[in-house]
């Protein structure tokens, strides 16, 4: 047997799995060729190499196919399910004309039709609330005519049939408690069983609240409990001077006819069930999205929940990534620079990329010390002229600020504060400051005590002396010193014990105060 007959002959046959392990198909294939190999080259001949790669070759497709399913993709997310609640008007008023009938004949058919659409829709659940069917206007209406006709169900089909038979029943009666029915809304959902349910409402009408209640403010409570998401409204056959009473609910969709109520039903389930894609874009000052790593945050508008957290990233093509966000929303974005960027007030179009963009040019701040006598030694960073602490940067760090002037200050003994200090875009703003020395203070017992800077003939102070120490090592900033210390037993103030003193980088200086 040749030697490159040997080293194969250990590559292949050696490594080979038994025929009897666990293992897919395309393995124990590449163990049977690699065993017949072996095989071979004990024997002796090259003629059989070419027919064996050709093996090889052939059911290496079958490996892959053969591994694991958790190996080829990662699990599929879980799709949130979606409550649908339709809060339906059967006030008097949906007596009246509206295109080729009355609102409630159209109301009632075009909404039966919408809803044997859903019959098919997995994660989906519906429910069925109606006002104003129960009394009559005269001698007095009711402004608690309301009642959930049709709970949730987890049966899609069985609710829909439900629904469209409650549906037939239904003739207007009474008034338009909106503000009321809304509000009973709130236990119609069943508790969320995670945080994937969304809780949507539907409400048809063709009026505004007659019952001096405030819709606006039921639903904004019920979006800021985190019950709903924010409800949509469909206009039937609104008067012009009613359209504007609706924004602060929901999302009002004015169906000024009948083919325009079939469209804006088609165009709120896909909002209600499809999520939509988005991307950050963080500028940089030429407007181009270069700015990335940095977490960012979705609340909610209406009611300040979280909804979505992500580390901003670029993709493969040096582009935001691609984000699935829930259309139904409103959103205020935080982007967690230094400084942070916001934006509120977001909303995204159904079924199309969006884009959001924030303002986020970014520098680097570099803190460094000839040599660090520190164990540790930080900064507090602020925005210039302000007081409030945006950072407190190690100086073994190098941390990203957005451009613009910045005040530091540097925790050492005494404090150095630096103004004005630019971060400029793309670029590293490097200070470095002086090194330290030490300062050993011994006293002849315990007592108060306290260290002054001394500068122009003014003394500064810069810390306290430990009380009950006899000696403290102190690092300090090159500088004249002094240092003022009494015993704890002397009771005048004449005992006071003053040493000056003089601290040089990387120098050490001992102080006796006695």
């Amino acid at each position: 047997m040749y030697p490159f007959q040997s080293n194969l002959l250990t590559r292949l046959s050696f490594r080979a799995p038994t025929f009897t392990q666990t293992g897919s198909i395309g393995h124990r294939l590449i163990a049977l060729i690699r065993f017949v190999i072996a095989i071979k080259y004990f024997r002796s001949s090259t003629a059989l190499l070419p027919f064996v790669f050709f093996l090889l070759a052939l059911i290496t497709p079958f490996t892959s196919i053969a591994q694991p399913k958790s190996q080829r993709s990662q699990q599929p997310t879980v799709k949130p399910t979606t409550r649908i609640l339709f809060v339906f008007d059967a006030s008097y008023s949906m007596f009246g004309q509206w295109q080729s009938g009355m609102k409630i004949d159209i109301a009632k058919r075009l909404l039966g039709e919408f809803l044997d659409s859903l019959r098919s829709f997995d994660h989906l659940e519906v429910a069925f609330r109606a006002y104003g069917h129960q009394h009559n206007l005269r001698p007095q209406r009711d402004c608690k005519d309301t009642k959930l006709e049709v709970p949730f169900d987890p049966d899609i089909r069985a609710n829909v049939a439900a629904i469209k038979r409650k549906l037939v029943d239904i003739v207007p009666r009474g008034t338009t408690p909106i503000a009321y029915s809304l509000e009973q809304c709130g236990d119609d959902f069943p508790v969320p069983g995670s945080p994937a349910v969304r809780n949507i409402i539907i409400l048809i009408t063709d009026g505004i609240e007659e019952c001096d209640g405030d819709p606006c403010a039921v639903s904004l409570s019920l979006q800021r409990k985190g019950i709903i998401l924010k409800p949509f409204i469909i206009g039937v056959g609104l008067d012009e001077n009613l359209k504007n009473s609706f924004g602060c609910i929901g999302k009002f969709y004015d169906a000024s006819n009948e083919e325009t109520f079939k469209n804006i039903l088609n165009i709120v389930i896909s909002q209600a069930l499809n999520n939509t894609s988005a991307q950050v874009n963080l500028l940089d000052q030429i407007g181009k999205p270069t700015e990335t790593d940095v977490n960012m945050t979705f609340y909610d508008e209406t009611s300040g929940l979280i909804r979505y957290d992500y580390m901003h990233t670029l993709n493969n093509k040096g582009l935001p990534d691609t984000l699935t966000l829930d259309p139904v929303q409103t959103y205020h974005l935080v982007v967690h620079t230094i400084p942070p960027v916001e934006k509120h007030d977001i909303t995204l179009i159904a079924g199309k990329h969006n884009i959001i963009a924030l303002d986020a040019p970014q520098g680097l701040l570099s803190l460094k010390v000839a040599f660090n006598n520190y164990k540790t030694l930080k900064c507090i960073v602020r925005k210039r002229g302000e007081m409030q602490t945006l950072n407190v940067q190690d100086f073994t760090q190098v941390e990203k600020y957005i451009v613009g002037k910045y005040d530091l200050e540097i925790l050492t003994l005494p404090r150095i504060t630096l103004s004005n200090i630019d971060i400029a875009q793309s670029k590293t703003t490097t200070l470095e400051i002086p090194q330290a020395g030490m300062v050993v203070i011994t006293r002849t017992n315990e007592g108060p005590g306290s260290l002054f800077v001394e500068e122009k003939n003014k003394l500064t102070w810069v810390c306290n002396l430990q009380e009950n120490q006899i000696q403290e090592n102190i690092v300090l900033q090159p500088g004249n010193y002094r240092a003022e210390w009494r015993s704890k037993s002397a009771k005048e103030s004449i005992y006071t014990v003053e040493r000056k003193f003089k601290v040089e980088s990387g120098s050490t200086v001992s102080i006796k105060m006695y």
